[in-house]
């Protein structure tokens, strides 16, 4: 028996190791590298991806800040049909599993994305909610809590494959936002996404980032992801709703502190930047900590926090 195997939303993963949404492509990237095996991740969220193509933001567009990096891509993608039609042939799905990030500026989009992928062979789709909603002048769907769980129900309405909805840090209560997208019918939540930030080159006097803000990921955001984990988990834990906790995973002790606050898989992204084979460390660490403890799986840590007082 693996005691690194999770179930997630149905889906049997190898390891509780996610690799997130814009960090490996659409799957290909990551697989050039020397040295990487599919056994080493459960799964891959790929590319986020809008209903028509995206040439993505004006550069820069990624900027290396203290512990962490700002990116604002803009979606850069070449449609849903293209991924669908051009794409997913090419993956080997009995490798590992395939998850779909879907990004829309409308509930119309974000539907019709989903009900494109919903006739494909994709695994389950992650529901990218940081998008600016343009009918309603720009903010974000992730940011309201009656913005999100519309386009969940939009979403739901249009596919039976699991739902996974990645939750913004960047709001008042991100625990009323997890209910809200429960009850609206998601399977599934990833918190965090990125931080808002800025960088400001003192030269020019005008910010690094062609967008001039940017999501932050990295080491830097760990303790707020950490504790959104935390308190996601412990609002919604009655559900049954698996969460993948996300936020500044570089080491197997990373990934431990979000199992045991609650989440049932984890998030690796901008680490796999400076150490693309970070996944087999963690995996390694992870196994020796089940060890030392005596246990026989990884879903026995998760939710295992004991509060002080």
């Amino acid at each position: 028996m693996n005691p690194l195997a999770i179930d997630f939303c149905g889906l049997k993963l190898n390891t509780p190791i996610m690799l997130l949404s814009g960090c490996v492509g659409f799957g290909h990237e990551y697989t050039r590298v020397e040295g990487f095996s599919h056994a080493d991740v459960g799964g891959v969220c790929l590319k986020g991806t809008t209903l028509e193509p995206r040439l993505g933001n004006a550069p820069h567009r990624v900027y290396e800040t203290p512990a962490g990096m700002l990116n604002a891509i803009g979606l850069q993608n070449p449609g849903a049909r293209y991924v669908v039609d051009e794409i997913l042939p090419t993956l080997d799905f009995s490798e590992t599993r395939y998850i779909a990030n879907i990004s829309g500026s409308s509930v119309e989009e974000y539907a019709e994305v989903a009900k494109i992928f919903d006739d494909s062979a994709i695994d389950a789709m992650e529901i990218n909610i940081s998008c600016p909603n343009v009918k309603e002048g720009g903010v974000a769907f992730g940011n309201d809590p009656d913005m999100s769980a519309r386009v969940v129900e939009a979403c739901r309405a249009n596919t039976s494959k699991p739902l996974i909805t990645k939750l913004s840090p960047n709001q008042t209560d991100i625990a009323e936002n997890a209910r809200r997208c429960i009850e609206a019918g998601t399977d599934g939540l990833a918190v965090i996404n990125t931080l808002m930030g800025m960088a400001i080159d003192i030269e020019q006097r005008r910010p690094v980032i062609g967008n001039n803000q940017g999501g932050l990921s990295g080491p830097a955001i760990k303790p707020v992801a950490l504790l959104k984990v935390h308190q996601v988990y412990q609002a919604t834990k009655g559900h049954n709703i698996p969460i993948i906790g996300q936020g500044g995973i570089t080491t197997a002790e990373d990934a431990l502190e979000f199992l045991i606050a609650g989440a049932t898989t984890v998030g690796v992204g901008t680490a796999l930047f400076y150490e693309p084979l970070a996944c087999q460390t963690i995996n390694h660490g992870i196994l020796d900590y089940l060890q030392r403890h005596g246990l026989n799986s990884v879903g026995e840590l998760v939710g295992s926090l004991s509060l002080n007082g």
